[in-house]
């Protein structure tokens, strides 16, 4: 009978134990894990991390409840007492990240529904969690075809998708690739200044991820997309060390298909069927004790050595990046009771591009041309502390620095500016050439960003509340700067000419008239960029409420502010804590009252604050002025660096004033460019979803998801108003009653911009803007199967669908990257049509198997499989208006009115049509594969080799969209390819560890 009661506890210690696919409960700073459960009133609960000896005990409440929470992720053994005597054997168990690992001691397991999986007893629903997640660690990563970076450990997760935009980035349940957040060790590493990218670790430095698709709990905000949290590996009580050696040579990669136009003109991007790159990597790492059970380190140093070519018809791009990355973690358990963690990695990194002519049809090498640099990344750091103060209550604290760069330049910009021929003078007099000493004849671009967050975390244990509090604090500063090379104008040939090259027409540059064939330089200083700022606050209040054993409740709320300033000091836009409330509830119901089968939901608000990028656009100030010259001919030069020739242009008199009207001083006073009482946007969020176990080891899961954006803060063009001379492209909300400063009045104006802001060229029409609206619907399923050392699997479909008329801070469409810059309210037609948007991928399918044949071989699959985006025409013009918008092949704007007849008139004849009215994009399929061989059995020497893209497939995962340049004339390129998959790639990894 006392082995019968033994065996029943040691089975129900491990009932509820985390992995990799279930959606764990959230933890403050989300770099953490936790045991919780139920045993006999009085009893006594200790958990021993089994890699440094951490050990630390509660005592079961009245009604049995326990809870050892604020966990460092790993394995631990957790041991029953009562009256000081251990009872029973200890049992394992694996705190996850942002997990709850549910341990009940006690009679209450169902010896059905569980089973030994590896060395331990799984059960394979949390009872415990109210969000969607996916939690994956770097041993089951190991077992799986994936990339070393983090957005392919995010692809894994149901409901994100590698976008298609030109400019790159992960969708998140419809959002935005702009809308996302990444934390490492709980330290946002986000971009500040356009929020599309994010620092990294080296790959092998982090231990667990979890990517959070929905429904996060309340001390997350910033985001209405997802969030990829992640945490770094820790020493412990034995020494460990090892090196990993990755190869990707260019040999292993299938070459790029050249892409044509349909009339048999290159893409724009140029051939690519001579591009190609390696990569080769070395990493070394170790880690043990510096004081046993006390002091721990983990060290990592990668060097990198990427190199490619870009090979077009007449040029070609040579890249070499030998950079070094490195990693450190110190661990210090002052007391079992008192952890002060510090992190330290740096990603920054330099690449150089040598330029060269090519000739295709010879594929010849010719001169070189010069060099071209180009870096990123910076230094990070963050220090955390841990202190239980009680059984029942913990107090967290973190305070770190992410900092990140990006820079353009030559070693040439000093010596030599920009000169180029503009088509007017090449239409008549071609191509003289070569014009100027510039290698790339790119403005020198130089960004620093640099974000210092603080955060305060608490949670206290009353009965059966958990409370969770906190308070944190961004300060984000970006300083950029843009200018030209060498004396800092750009020069460039133009010609007068006409479109019926007609010599006896004259033509008009800067008021001045000047007779059909002369030619002139247009000398253009640009300068912009300046020092700003985001300061971000935010505190949040939760209960974690178990209303009956079976009936957990989590009710927070969240209230932000933050204040972007200018260089001057001065306030761009703000929001106090009252105008950023997001309420967030969840429950999760245990059904059967036995951790087999869970009904859970959420409900939540989660608001977007402006990034840096908007407040340097129009805070920073911009010089952009024009000078125009007679161009009397051009001068050969000697180029000291390549030995060979090139062209300056003899500079005549000027032709008229120096124009300045681009130029935009930094203002000191924004009233009248920020809405007094700006909203910042935000999304409600609604999820309901159920899960059970099949089996032992076999779970499944169900959930619905509806998303819904109702706002925006918009650069919009103000032309009609109530204030005499307007106020031109103000920071409002669009649809809505905003007030801003009228200076001809000297007070406030309100505008309703939803019918009024907006006049007609020609007709004189007055109307207002479309409000914004996005929404998300989507259901997904989920089937998985733990991993039991033999084999493993995961499945997963998503039906959703994405509709409004604006994407979000970013346009995918049209290739529109400056965030919250995107022109969707530069004019009323491009955001009249609500209907399917470029994120709406409506059926995606995702596969992931390991297998291990035996101990020396090992085999793992993914498989993805994706519905083309829609396909959407941009015109230039609406209904009885002659003011034209979004010409540009990557500029924002674009109408749904298409012309027909009578093109050049207002009263032209015109078309609507709707979003996706042009059909859709095919199917993207990816299919990975790798072997794992493991030659001893007492020696940790591993090669894996992965195979990427096996199919080879290249399909076309975005396509121009522009259908009009002007009212009736035609892009000659819509509908055809500009982004296509990766091609197959190999990989290989060598590792050895002891």
């Amino acid at each position: 009978m006392k082995n019968m009661a033994l065996k029943r506890t040691a089975i129900c210690i491990a009932m509820g134990a985390c992995l990799a696919t279930l959606s764990p409960l959230a933890l403050a700073q989300n770099a953490t894990g936790a045991v919780a459960g139920r045993a006999d009133a009085g009893a006594q609960v200790t958990v021993t991390n089994t890699a440094t000896g951490l050990s630390r005990s509660v005592t079961a409440n009245a009604d049995g409840s326990y809870r050892l929470s604020q966990l460092p992720v790993g394995e631990y053994r957790v041991q029953v007492s009562r009256d000081g005597q251990a009872v029973g054997s200890p049992i394992s168990a694996n705190v996850a990240l942002g997990g709850t690992t549910t341990v009940n001691l006690g009679g209450i397991g169902d010896l059905d529904t569980v089973t030994v999986v590896g060395s331990r007893v799984i059960n394979r629903v949390d009872v415990r969690s109210t969000e969607s997640s996916t939690n994956l660690d770097r041993q089951e990563l190991a077992r799986l075809p994936v990339d070393q970076n983090l957005t392919s450990v995010a692809l894994l997760a149901p409901g994100v998708v590698n976008s298609g935009a030109t400019f790159g980035g992960l969708t998140f349940g419809g959002s935005s690739v702009a809308e996302n957040a990444v934390y490492i060790n709980g330290l946002n590493v986000t971009d500040p200044y356009l929020r599309r990218g994010f620092s990294s670790v080296p790959f092998g430095f982090f231990e667990q991820f979890q990517i959070k698709t929905g429904g996060y709990s309340a001390e997350f905000g910033r985001t209405t997309g997802g969030v990829i949290n992640a945490v770094t590996r820790s020493g412990s009580n034995e020494f460990h060390g090892g090196v990993e050696l990755t190869f990707e040579p260019s040999a292993w990669s299938e070459q790029k298909d050249d892409h044509f136009h349909s009339d048999g003109s290159d893409d724009e991007r140029g051939l690519t069927s001579r591009d190609d790159s390696s990569l080769f990597k070395t990493n070394v790492w170790a880690s043990g004790p510096i004081v046993k059970d006390r002091l721990f380190f983990f060290g990592m140093y990668e060097r990198r050595d990427a190199d490619s070519r870009d090979i077009d018809r007449e040029e070609a791009f040579y890249t070499n990046s030998p950079n070094d990355f490195w990693g450190a973690k110190f661990d210090w358990q002052i007391t079992d009771d008192h952890l002060l963690e510090l992190l330290a990695f740096s990603d920054e990194a330099e690449s150089t591009i040598s330029n060269y002519d090519y000739t295709w049809d010879a594929s010849a090498l010719g001169d070189y041309n010069g060099d071209s640099t180009s870096g990123s990344g910076g230094d990070n750091w963050s220090l955390t502390y841990t202190g239980h103060f009680t059984d029942n209550f913990v107090a967290k604290a973190m305070y770190g620095v992410n900092k990140r760069s990006a820079f353009s330049g030559s070693p040439r910009d000093v010596d030599c500016s920009i000169v180029s021929l503009g088509g007017t003078y090449t239409s008549l007099y071609g191509d003289p050439g070569p014009e100027g000493c510039h290698p790339t004849n790119v403005s020198i671009s130089d960004r620093a960003d640099r974000r210092e967050a603080a955060r305060l975390d608490f949670e206290w244990t009353l009965g059966d509340h958990l409370l969770r509090f906190g308070a944190d604090q961004e300060v984000m500063d970006s300083n950029s700067s843009t200018l030209y090379p060498g004396d800092g104008v750009s020069y460039t040939a133009q010609a007068i000419t006409n479109d019926d090259n007609d010599p006896n027409i004259p033509g008009e540059v800067n008021g001045v008239v000047l007779p059909y064939g002369t030619t002139y330089v247009d000398a253009r200083r640009y300068i912009t960029g300046a020092p700003v700022s985001t300061k971000a606050q935010a505190f949040y209040i939760e209960d974690n409420w178990n209303v009956t054993p079976n009936l957990l409740l989590n009710l927070g709320v969240r209230a932000d502010k933050f204040e972007n300033t200018l260089a001057s000091g001065a306030t761009f836009a703000k929001a106090d804590f009252s105008d950023m409330i997001s309420p967030r509830i969840g429950f999760s119901w245990d059904m059967k009252g036995d951790g087999t089968t869970k009904l859970f939901g959420n409900a939540g608000r989660y608001y977007l604050p402006l990034t840096n990028k908007l407040t340097d656009y129009f805070g920073g100030g911009t010089t952009d002025e024009h000078a125009y010259y007679m161009l009397n001919g051009w001068t050969e030069q000697i180029d000291p660096v390549t030995g060979g020739t090139y062209l300056l242009p003899n500079i005549g008199a000027q032709i008229g004033p120096l124009n300045t009207d681009g130029n935009a001083p930094a203002p000191d006073d924004v009233r009248t460019a920020v809405a007094r009482d700006l909203e910042m946007v935000f999304q409600d969020e609604y999820i309901v979803g159920f899960q059970q176990a099949i089996n032992q080891a076999w779970s499944y899961g169900v959930n619905a998801t509806y998303r819904k954006v109702s706002n925006a803060v918009e650069d919009t063009r103000i032309n009609h108003s109530n204030c005499p001379g307007n106020w031109n492209f103000p920071i409002i909300n669009p649809g809505e009653t905003n007030t801003l400063w009228c200076e001809s009045t000297q007070s406030w104006v309100d505008i309703d911009t939803s019918v009024d802001g907006y006049q007609a060229s020609g007709s004189g029409m007055v109307t207002g803007y479309k409000k914004p609206r996005r929404t998300y619907k989507a259901v997904e399923f989920q089937l998985d199967r733990a991993w039991d050392d033999k084999w493993a699997f995961n499945a997963s479909y998503v039906w959703s669908k994405s509709e409004g008329n604006i994407e979000g801070p970013v346009n995918s469409d049209t290739g529109y990257a400056d965030t919250n810059l995107v022109q969707f309210y530069d004019h009323p037609a491009v955001n009249e049509r609500y209907g399917v948007l470029f994120n709406d991928f409506r059926h995606q399918i995702k596969l992931r198997g390991s297998y291990k044949l035996s101990e020396m071989w090992s085999f793992g699959a993914t498989f993805s499989a994706r519905s083309g985006g829609p396909i959407t025409a941009f015109g230039t013009r609406w209904p009885n208006d002659n003011r034209g918008f979004g010409p540009g092949e990557f500029s924002g704007g674009g109408s749904g009115w298409l012309c027909v007849a009578e093109c050049s008139s207002l009263d032209r004849q015109m078309v609507y049509t709707e979003r996706g009215a042009f059909g859709r994009m095919p199917w993207v399929k990816d299919l990975g594969l790798n072997v794992t061989f493991t030659p001893f059995q007492d020696i940790n020497l591993k090669a894996r080799l992965s195979v990427y893209n096996v199919l080879n497939d290249q399909t076309v995962v975005n396509v121009h969209s522009r259908y009009e340049s002007t009212p009736g004339s035609k892009m000659p390129y819509f509908g055809e390819g500009t982004v296509w998959q990766s091609p197959r790639y190999m990989q290989l990894v060598v590792s050895y560890s002891y």
